[in-house]
Order: structure tokens, then C-alpha cells, then sequence
């Protein structure tokens, strides 16, 4: 089955203010005694969105007029701490398809591209300004251009950067490891069945 090309992502988006949040923050560890990664997403950011009694705290996140968010706001630093892949699920099983922030935790980001999951470097200022296009309107369409490497929204555009090998992978249907073996594996058995060493 050949990977999808991932070029952009069109959306509406949310952000999720502060720099450091860590694989914690966005799945914290007692949520990860699953045998599957389906389900994550109604954990994501739990502890800063929920009360021990299961009530909802103020977040973004439990904002009705957010809700169907597809893609992430954030600050500098995003992911770091431990290297669960968990986060990254969380964050797509929820229902994000990219992700902007100033930077990222490297094995964050490549746990990210090999869901398929675009993270974009993004200064903290225009951050701010797709922040606040987003704030005034939440319904305003936001166009996360991989291949341009640049944001759209509401009539303005800032640059956005998918670094070059993620950029590529993403780009060219190449950013699944797994996927990319299994759709090799007839090519493996023509190559198996001419090697000598390898017959019955």
C-alpha cells in the first residue's frame, strides 16, 4: 500500500500556550497501560484539562468553539522529556494533523513524522499572529503548507519550517518506515528467489 503524500494540511487550529511541554503534559504515563495506541486522544493534555473529579479546567482544548481543531498551536521546546511515543499518538488520535511551535524535542518530532504528523518551526511572533487570527475568528481556515513550507490564514501567510528530511519524507510518501518495508516486500521475494543461497 503506497504512504499518502502529505503536502498540506487545511484546518481550523487551536493553540495551546507555553514553552517545555513535555511527553507528560501531553499524555501523562498512568494513560499508557494500553495494549493499542486507540484511545489516546481522549487523554491528551489531561492533567492541565481535567480536576480529579473529572470536571473540565479552563484549557483550549474544552472550548466548544475549538472543538474539530485539526491543527496545533504551540510554544518552544514542544515534546521534550521522555521519548513515549505515546504523545505523538495522543495528539493524532485527538484528531491534530500538524503541528506549529517555535522548535521541537528531536525524538518527538521524529516520532511525529513517521505517523504522518508535519511539525512546523515557526517564529514565536508570527505564532502569535496565527494565535490571534485564530483567537478573533476559531473558524478561520488555516492552510499548513508542507511543500511551500509556509502558514495561510485569514488573507496572511508566515514562514513555517518542516525541516528538509521530514520535509521530503512527507512530501514524496515516504515517512513510514514500516510501510515503506511492506510495500517493498515483492521486490525482497524477486531478489530472494535469484539468490542461490536462499533456494529449497
Amino acid at each position: 500500500m503506497a504512504l499518502a503524500k502529505i503536502t498540506s494540511i487545511t484546518g481550523r487550529a487551536v493553540c495551546v500556550p507555553g514553552n517545555d511541554i513535555d511527553t507528560d503534559r501531553i499524555i501523562p504515563a498512568r494513560f499508557m497501560k494500553c495494549v493499542t495506541f486507540d484511545g489516546l486522544g481522549e487523554f491528551l493534555f489531561h492533567d492541565v484539562r481535567k480536576h480529579a473529579d473529572g470536571s473540565d479546567k479552563p484549557h483550549p482544548l474544552n472550548e466548544a468553539r475549538f472543538k474539530g481543531a485539526t491543527i496545533l498551536l504551540s510554544g518552544a521546546n514542544f515534546g521534550c522529556g521522555s521519548s513515549r511515543e505515546h504523545a505523538p499518538q495522543a495528539i493524532q488520535k485527538y484528531g491534530f494533523k500538524a503541528v506549529v511551535a517555535e522548535n521541537f524535542a528531536e525524538i518527538f518530532f521524529g516520532n511525529c513524522t513517521t505517523l504522518g504528523i508535519p511539525c512546523f518551526e515557526a517564529s514565536r511572533e508570527d505564532i502569535a499572529k496565527i494565535a490571534a487570527a485564530v483567537e478573533k475568528d476559531p473558524k478561520v481556515e488555516v492552510v499548513a503548507d508542507v511543500a511551500n513550507q509556509e502558514i495561510r490564514f485569514g488573507g496572511e501567510s508566515v514562514k513555517a519550517v518542516v525541516r528538509a528530511s521530514s520535509r521530503d519524507a512527507l512530501i514524496n510518501g515516504r515517512w513510514d518506515a514500516i510501510g515503506e518495508l511492506l510495500d517493498g516486500v515483492g521486490a525482497m521475494k524477486s531478489t530472494a528467489a535469484k539468490l542461490p543461497y536462499l533456494a529449497a
